[in-house]
């Protein structure tokens, strides 16, 4: 019996027994040629549970997907790039019910059994004609999920998968993911599009609390410009094709599962600050010795959201200062005196004193594609990490002509 997390070369989300994937170029988006339609499909009837956006402002999508995953059950899921369907009243949520009905009606299962996903600009209506057409020409298969993965994308500049897989008791369980985003990303209880699959047979109150512990530590302490948005989802989908009794807190495999599933959204969550709008570095703060894990959280996400220090790991500029500043207004206890900073390597601050230290280590430590900053709080027992993004003048371009 092992339980190692394997990551499977090249997987991605259509990597999991049972589960297909296509898209098209539907053409939702005038004048953009790219992959913008697609589906997501078990064979079999699945165990669900989803998270949404916080974001009192909810696109169609997102009232369609928590009334379907009301009942712990899902089979597919149809998703649109170009177009976000969100602040479009009425409209809008009949266009969501139809692409629902839509692809229900070509995989041969019932409308409430697929959600709903879109993305794009907000407050247009969608192409249905496109949409109904293009729903039409989705060819499915076990090859087809780098295909939604592209078909997601909006300002990404690359495709976000992953499959991982681990053995207990003699049975392979297999979890794949894919992710977009790259803006308007600082979430609480999810971020942009997720979809995650499983052939775990998971009982779907295990499931619902497992995404959820995952999701808090992973999509919830990511930030790329302090902006949630209206169209947030992660959705898990066990069809329960590996076989063996349901997947509770009690069985075997439960902490491996989690623990899986914990990877799957790590990773995509780093995916998506490594690729945000503009962005040139991944940052990541981790802080210990906080008074609570709560605390820990507010710290790590206060400082890698701070604009002061994103554009300072851009610019290589060693003004630390800006690190305690952040740290100092995030909401959470911590006194000088007690704090410690190291970036990387390079311990720069140590209990209210700055050091003397190797500025030539510190500025390799900046130089990097991933930056590193850790902070010791000396106050307890509690810590978090949370990731984010330099911010650019590519950001600005990119956000300031969004439309045009």
């Amino acid at each position: 019996m092992s339980s190692e997390i394997v990551v499977i070369p090249q997987g991605g989300v259509a990597s999991v027994r049972g589960f297909l994937a296509g898209a098209v170029r539907a053409g939702i988006k005038e004048g953009v040629d790219k992959l913008d339609l697609g589906i997501l499909y078990s064979q079999q009837a699945c165990a669900a549970a989803g998270v949404f956006t916080s974001n009192l402002v909810k696109a169609a999508p997102i009232l369609l997907c928590q009334e379907h995953l009301a009942d712990g059950r899902g089979q597919a899921v149809v998703a649109n790039s170009g177009c976000a369907n969100a602040c479009t009243g009425e409209e809008g949520l009949r266009q969501a019910y139809e692409m629902a009905e839509l692809a229900a009606a070509k995989l041969a299962i019932q409308p409430e059994d697929v959600m709903v996903a879109s993305t794009g600009v907000i407050g247009n209506s969608l192409p249905m004609d496109r949409i109904r057409a293009g729903i039409g020409e989705i060819v499915l298969s076990s090859e087809g999920g780098d295909d939604l993965a592209l078909a997601i994308m909006t300002t990404d500049t690359v495709p976000k998968q992953i499959a991982v897989r681990f053995d207990c008791q003699g049975r392979r369980y297999t979890l794949g993911g894919v992710a977009k985003g790259a803006g308007m990303i600082h979430p609480n209880l999810a971020t942009m599009l997720c979809f995650i699959t499983t052939d775990a047979p998971v009982r779907r109150d295990f499931l619902d609390a497992a995404l959820r512990r995952a999701v808090d530590t992973s999509f919830n302490m990511i930030t790329i410009d302090g902006d949630s948005s209206t169209n947030d989802i992660v959705v898990v989908l066990a069809n329960g094709l590996a076989g063996g009794e349901s997947l509770t807190a009690e069985h075997p495999a439960a902490e491996a599962f989690c623990d899986a599933l914990a990877q799957v959204c790590t990773h995509l969550a780093k995916a998506i600050c490594r690729d945000g709008e503009g962005a040139t570095k991944l940052i990541e703060v981790r802080v210990e010795g906080a008074a609570s894990d709560a605390d820990a959280r507010r710290a790590a996400r206060g400082v890698a959201g701070s604009l002061l220090v994103k554009t300072a790991v851009y610019g290589e500029d060693l003004n630390w200062g800006r690190i305690l500043a952040a740290l100092g207004g995030s909401g959470a206890d911590m006194t000088e005196d007690k704090t410690t900073l190291h970036l990387g390597g390079v311990c720069l601050y140590r209990r209210g004193r700055p050091l003397d230290y190797d500025e030539r280590a510190a500025r390799a430590a900046l130089a990097g594609a991933e930056v590193e900053l850790r902070l010791e709080l000396g106050l307890g027992e509690g810590a978090a990490t949370a990731w984010g993004c330099d911010i650019t003048e590519e950001y600005v371009r990119l956000n300031s002509a969004y439309t045009t």
